[in-house]
């Protein structure tokens, strides 16, 4: 019983060690019906409304403009007021997102939408920028329109000792069906890749 209680530690250590070193497909585990499905619940009301809200209150920003706002988001972050934060956060898509992301018992680690200068709309928590257009999750789902879909590299989290994955897709107006903004649904491939172990 006690070499048990010696090895067993090891050999967590040693699985832990060789699922790091073997990146998941995640195109392959994040299949058309899953897409499908995060396109359903962001086709909810709140996600158009919201995010065409904010393209209306800021219309195209500049460039300065757009680093203003996110080094306030950055500040904010280490800070004990948080105005900018604390209204993104406290909106009605946040509030949706959060109630999606816990809905999903783990499959999705962090939510959040973007408007039509990449800058956040609504997250299911905080993020570390608030500026996402610089970023591939942006810059490869809205510039290129309706309906488009960009499934990132997987990314090995050591501190959960999971893998992760972005799903990003351009988000459309439903009545001019025209690009207003994007969205990132992040997945834990790890949890996705038991569920189709167990066919849960």
């Amino acid at each position: 019983m006690r070499q048990l209680c010696v090895f067993l530690p090891a050999i967590m250590l040693a699985t832990a060690a060789q699922a790091a070193e073997t990146p998941p497909d995640a195109k392959a585990l994040i299949q058309p019906e899953i897409v499908e499905a995060v396109a359903e619940w962001l086709s909810n009301p709140i996600v158009a409304l919201s995010i065409n809200a904010q393209n209306n209150l800021r219309g195209s920003l500049s460039q300065a403009d757009i680093d203003a706002l996110d080094a306030q988001w950055r500040q904010e972050r280490e800070a004990a007021d948080k105005p900018l934060i604390s209204a993104t956060l406290s909106a009605p898509l946040s509030i949706y997102l959060l109630r999606v992301q816990a809905g999903s018992l783990g499959l999705y680690p962090e939510i959040f939408v973007m408007d039509a200068n990449g800058l956040n709309v609504g997250q299911s928590a905080i993020t570390s920028d608030y500026w996402q257009g610089d970023e591939a999750k942006f810059q490869k789902t809205f510039p290129n329109g309706p309906e488009t879909v960009f499934i990132d590299e997987p990314e090995w989290d050591d501190g959960s000792k999971i893998w992760r994955a972005q799903l990003n897709m351009t988000i459309t107006d439903p009545e001019t069906k025209k690009a207003i903004g994007a969205a990132t649904v992040e997945f834990n491939l790890t949890e996705l890749m038991r569920r189709h172990g167990t066919g849960s």
